[in-house]
Parts: C-alpha cells; structure tokens; sequence
C-alpha cells in the first residue's frame, strides 16, 4: 500500500501542476508532519491502524494513509463472521487517485463491519480513527500487537518515507 500511495500522493503533497514540478531542481521532498497521530492506537507499516479494547480490535488506514489516497470514493470490505490474517488484505480502498489494498495488522475473526463506510466512503478522509474505521476483529493472538508501531515510531516511520520519496 505505501508504494502505491507514494506515486498518487506526491503532486498532491506539493500541490504543484505537473507543468510546474518539470521546472523543480533538485528534487525535493515535503514533510508530511502534519498527519495525525494517536496515542493508544497501534499502527502497521502498510499504514493500518488497530485500537485494542478489552476483546475487540478496531481496525482502520491512518491519517496519514488517507491524505496520501486523496478523496476516497469507494471501501470495499469482507462480512462480518470472516476471518482476518496478519499482513493479509482484507479490503480495498479506490480513491480519485488510485486503489489500494488494506491489509490487517493482525489476525482474528471479523465482528463487525463499518457499513456506514458503503453509503459514505469519504468518512475515511473526514475521521480516519473515528467514523472512518472499518472493521472490529475478535483478535485469535493479541500478542500480535506487541510487533506493531507506537505513536512515535509511526511519526517517524512515515517521515522517514516520505523523505525517501
């Protein structure tokens, strides 16, 4: 997914018309600081988010992941009873900008499914960690979550991208 995001996400970053961006020496890149990140919420380096309370995990693409898509257009996600696999896609976003593939930053069985995100995908932009969720999974390992990022590694993870491109 992050590979993918890069290449839609570059133009809109610097919100430059490709006229423009031929004219640009030398290459430069754009801190993307001003996403948000959450304390209490674990993030997966495909840009997945998971908040673990009591038996059930919320799962969802960060701030970060949906500012890079652009205006998301359509989620398409698994029913509720299926099951999920750590690093294994269960879903696509398809934004104005491109499609990409969700993955879930753990494994377990899915409880519920955010059907709001049918009628209105754009909930993903607008509250990404909110409204915009999109699964509750019933995790089958939650020491999987200790391999996750926390807060602060995840800022730095995605600085350390966005530099690279």
């Amino acid at each position: 997914m992050a590979l993918r995001m890069w290449a839609s996400s570059t133009a809109n970053a610097l919100r430059l018309s490709s006229a423009f961006r031929s004219h640009l020496s030398p290459p430069f890149s754009f801190s993307r600081s001003l996403s948000t990140v959450l304390d209490g919420i674990k993030y997966a380096d495909s840009h997945e988010w998971v908040k673990h309370e009591g038996s059930v995990a919320t799962i969802g693409i960060t701030d970060h992941a949906q500012d890079h898509l652009g205006e998301v257009v359509y989620v398409d996600l698994p029913e509720p009873g299926g099951t999920v696999t750590k690093k294994s896609g269960f879903g696509a976003v398809e934004s104005v900008k491109a499609t990409s593939d969700i993955n879930s930053p753990i494994s377990g069985e899915i409880i519920e499914v955010n059907q709001k995100l049918g009628e209105t995908p754009g909930l993903v932009n607008k509250s990404p960690y909110e409204d915009g969720w999109m699964i509750k999974v019933k995790p089958s390992d939650p020491s999987e979550l200790n391999s996750l990022m926390g807060p602060t590694e995840y800022k730095k993870f995605c600085e350390e991208e966005d530099a690279k491109h």
